[in-house]
């Protein structure tokens, strides 16, 4: 007898992160950066809050270069709501990053003072992060 053909549902909505960055995983304006380990997505909030770590710390020399944009609408409906009734209103915006993706790069300060602004700032961030140098950089 014939056996029916499982079928695999599966969620298409939100997206799927896998596999490693193809793209944005290379340092490109600055000295160093930060990449991520693992994959998650990242509000707008958690950039701003990264970015004012990151430039206190600088005490404003040197430049940035943030390379993700929070540009995914996230939906959310309200508490103790019933099934239905369409999508829920727009709650914020996230920027979805898999491994390896560059977050933020910076130039124009020594080596300590990037290592740890960078450490700083990539403790706001909900993923693991690795500081990466270029790979000519000099003292």
């Amino acid at each position: 007898m014939l056996q029916p053909k499982k079928v695999k549902y599966r969620k298409r909505q939100k997206g799927r992160m896998k596999g490693n960055a193809q793209r944005g995983n290379q340092l490109a304006f600055g000295s160093f950066g930060i990449k991520t380990i693992e994959q998650a997505w990242i509000t707008g909030r958690q950039l701003e809050a990264m970015r004012q770590a990151v430039v206190r710390h600088m005490k404003r020399e040197g430049q940035t270069w943030i390379r993700i944009f929070p540009d995914k609408p996230i939906t959310k409906k309200p508490a103790e709501v019933r099934m239905g009734k369409g999508k829920g209103a727009p709650e914020g915006f996230v920027a979805p990053v898999t491994p390896g993706r560059i977050l933020i790069e910076v130039e124009g300060v020594s080596f300590a003072v990037a290592k740890e602004a960078l450490r700083l700032g990539a403790q706001k961030l909900p993923v693991k992060t690795r500081f990466v140098v270029r790979r000519d950089y000099q003292d």
